[in-house]
Formats: C-alpha cells, sequence, structure tokens
C-alpha cells in the first residue's frame, strides 16, 4: 500500500491563499484529525466545505474539497486545503498532517502517482514541467499541446499502425500454409514508409522548437562608442547597460531576454571590437569574438553619420559569413551609409526610431514560414532522442526486411513500437521515469 503524502502545493510566502494537497488511501482520515465542519462525517466528492482547521493553538476558517479516486490527479484519494495565504499558517496545517500520519512528499510525487495510475503519460508530464517554467507564449502552447496529450496522440496513432501490421505478419507465421509470408512483408514496409514519414514530419519541427526552448540568442556588435548599449536599452525598454560617451564603456557581455510576436530573444550587448591594450577591455572583446561565432543572428551596427573606418571594415569582414542584419544608427543625424545587397535598418538609438522594425526582422529571420507554429512543435531534447531512436529502428527494419524472414522483421517492428512507446512512457525503464519527475517541485 502507497503511503499517504502531503505537501504545500503553492509558493512559500504570503498571499491570498495557500494550497495544501494530502494523497492516499488515508487522507481523508487524517484530514478529519484537524479540520472541522457541520457535515465533517458525511464529506462528499468534489465539494468545497468551509470548517475550521485546528492544531494545537492555531486555528484558522479554511475550505476542504475530497476527491474520491479514480477521479482524482493522482487516481488515489485526495484531500485539498485552501487556507489564508502565509508560511507560517501553511507550514503549521502540513506539520499537523504529518503527525497524523501522512509523510512528506518527494518532488513530483502526485505527478508521479498520476503517471503510475495511469492520469498521466510522460509527454504530457514533461508538458506540465513546460506549461510551468514557459517565459514566453510560444513556449507556453508548445506545453500546452503536450499537456493536452497531442503527442501521445501521434505516437499511439502510430503504434496501433504497427500493430495491425504485425498481426498480418504474424498470421503468416501461425499460419504459413494460408497465407503468404513475402505479402506480408511488402504490406509492413508500407506501413513502415508511411511512419517514417510522420516521424520526418515531427522532426522537422526539432528546430522550431529550439528556438522556442531556448529563444534566439542575438549578438549586438560594433566598434565602441557606435551605440550599441544603446540600442540594447532601446530592445528591451529599460536602461539596462550604461551609456556614455566614453569608448570602451562596455567592458564584458550583458544578456537580456524580451517576448517578441510569443518568441524569446536574448540579446547580447558585447564589448566593442577595436585594438586596445587594456587587460579588461582585451578579455571583453575577445568575448564579443566568441558571441559573434555563438549566435544564431548578428546585429552589426554601423554610424550612419560618418563613413566606414578600418574597425567597421574589419567587423563587415569578420561577420560576412554569419547571418546578420546591418544596423545604421545615429540615422537622425545624417545618412552617409547604404548598402544596397544587404539587409540594413536605418534607426535612432537615441529616439528609439524604428526598434519595432529591428524586431520584426528578427522574427523573419528565426522564423520558418513554412512551419505551422499553431502545430505540434516538439521542445524535449528526451522526446525529440526517443523519436530519432524510432527512426532508426524504423531504417534498420525497413532495409532489413528485404532479405530477413517474417519472424525477423517481426522482432524488428516489435523494437519499433517499444522505441515509440519511450516517448509516452509505455516501455520506458523505471530510472528515466524518476529522474523526470525529481524535476517537478514539490507538491506538483
Amino acid at each position: 500500500m502507497n503511503k499517504t503524502i502531503a505537501c504545500i502545493s503553492t509558493p512559500l510566502g504570503t498571499g491570498a491563499i495557500s494550497i495544501i494537497r494530502i494523497s492516499g488511501e488515508n487522507c481523508l482520515k487524517i484530514a478529519k484529525q484537524v479540520f472541522f465542519c457541520k457535515d465533517k462525517e458525511n464529506i462528499e466528492v468534489r465539494k468545497l466545505y468551509l470548517g475550521d482547521f485546528v492544531y494545537k493553538d492555531i486555528k484558522d476558517k479554511c475550505l476542504m474539497a475530497f476527491f474520491k479516486s479514480p477521479l482524482s490527479y493522482t487516481g488515489e484519494d485526495m484531500v485539498e486545503f485552501q487556507c489564508h495565504g502565509g508560511e507560517f499558517l501553511a507550514e503549521n496545517i502540513l506539520k499537523s498532517l504529518l503527525e497524523n500520519g501522512a509523510v512528506l512528499a518527494e518532488n513530483g510525487e502526485f505527478s508521479k502517482r498520476a503517471f503510475l495510475n495511469g492520469k498521466l503519460t510522460l509527454d504530457k508530464a514533461e508538458g506540465i514541467i513546460d506549461v510551468i517554467n514557459a517565459t514566453s507564449e510560444a513556449e507556453l502552447k508548445a506545453g500546452y499541446k503536450m499537456l493536452k496529450g497531442e503527442l501521445k496522440n501521434k505516437v499511439i496513432e502510430l503504434q496501433n499502425k504497427l500493430t495491425t501490421g504485425l498481426a498480418e505478419i504474424e498470421v503468416t507465421l501461425d499460419y504459413p500454409e494460408y497465407d503468404d509470408e513475402s505479402s506480408a512483408i511488402l504490406s509492413i514496409k508500407k506501413v513502415l514508409k508511411e511512419i517514417l514519414f510522420e516521424i520526418n514530419k515531427l522532426l522537422a519541427t526539432a528546430s522550431a522548437g529550439k528556438i522556442i526552448k531556448n529563444g534566439t540568442n542575438i549578438a549586438i556588435v560594433g566598434k565602441p562608442n557606435v551605440g550599441k548599449s544603446s540600442l540594447l536599452n532601446a530592445l528591451i525598454g529599460e536602461d539596462r547597460a550604461i551609456v556614455t560617451s566614453i569608448a570602451g564603456t562596455t567592458r564584458d557581455t550583458i544578456v537580456e531576454t524580451i517576448s517578441f510576436n510569443g518568441m524569446k530573444f536574448n540579446f547580447i550587448d558585447t564589448a566593442g571590437i577595436r585594438e586596445s591594450q587594456d587587460i579588461v577591455e582585451k578579455i571583453g572583446i575577445e568575448r564579443s569574438l566568441q558571441s559573434i561565432k555563438e549566435a544564431d543572428l548578428v546585429l552589426v551596427v554601423l554610424d550612419n553619420s560618418n563613413t566606414l573606418t578600418e574597425e567597421d571594415k574589419k567587423l563587415l569582414e569578420l561577420t560576412k559569413n554569419e547571418k546578420r542584419i546591418l544596423i545604421f544608427n545615429k540615422s537622425d543625424i545624417d545618412k552617409t551609409l547604404k548598402f544596397e545587397k544587404e539587409k540594413s535598418i536605418e534607426i535612432s538609438a537615441l529616439k528609439k526610431q524604428n526598434i519595432d522594425k529591428i524586431k520584426q526582422a528578427i522574427f523573419d529571420n528565426v522564423v520558418d514560414k513554412k512551419m505551422d507554429m499553431s502545430g505540434l512543435i516538439l521542445t524535449n531534447i528526451r522526446q525529440i532522442t526517443n523519436l530519432k531512436n524510432a527512426k532508426y529502428a524504423l531504417e534498420d527494419t525497413l532495409q532489413k526486411s528485404d532479405f530477413e524472414s517474417a519472424d525477423i522483421v517481426a522482432f524488428l517492428v516489435k523494437k519499433v513500437w517499444d522505441e515509440l512507446g519511450k516517448i509516452t512512457g509505455e516501455t520506458e525503464v523505471e530510472s528515466v521515469i524518476d529522474e523526470i519527475f525529481s524535476k517537478f517541485c514539490l507538491g506538483k
């Protein structure tokens, strides 16, 4: 029998309410030791009861709800307390439950029990993590689609196709005198090719998923005093970087993140690139050069009120093979620079002119127009890895089906089925399952 677990499910601190969860066979019995209301002996499921929490000298007017197995989050009997917000009160309610027979839940133990009781699949559990940790609209949408079970449904669809094909092969193994083995293998090959096409479609979303998950890294580079820090401040809408008329003010990289059209942009303000004898500035310049190499996109900032200097020319040569946008700053003074054959935007960082044009240009550069951003997008490394393994197993099966016997082909098809099952947790090993739920916070 599982122990009855309890934990605070809301962040500790002062707030309107705190929620304390209990899950397990004895949860209602334990709750009744400290909660008192008119209908205490006739508690009905999924109703909120107003009553008094009493523990030693501590009292609170709070709400309690009881959820009967299997119609609960964990699939077990569950009780939730909603008390007045406050760290001291919530901790004492939890302490009272522990003293009356509950044990403190581990990280993600409520969700792990939901998985073990068939209420969640692993991909849905990872969707919960993504929804909780989302920092952009696109990340939230991707997590919600996972939580809704869109990937699970696709995996089950592919597994069902494999099952149908397997059944056809196994009939030939059981009744070889009536069924043609080669015909069954040809049939399963057609199914495998269809599944390979679907898997490739899913894997094609991984590049967009990486951008959604991690954001786009955008290096802002240029010679000293060209307005890089002013541009960063204009892009993020606050004075984050120090701006002075002294060249070489920025000595280190500064990273700030914003959301635009639901996507995360990670702007990296770099030290001005020039020849310098200052040891600290030289380190900053080395980091600037590294940022150029690692960035998804480079904003090359040039002074539009002056002609190109040798430093500008070196920078343009340095970034010519990078994905870049030329930013002509100080266009409110004079306009002397023009690049007909390359994407460029004239701005005034000081007056915040055309800043949204830069954001839109970045968005257009990093978002694949062919990608359906409203569809299912893979953002989880484990799921992508499992899907790739299923693809490799599938390709191996297709290759060997040309010369192997039906029983070997059936074995290989089952391997593909198992690889797909790892995505939902149907065939995943316990150590991986434990690792996934350890990423959850306490009380989830």
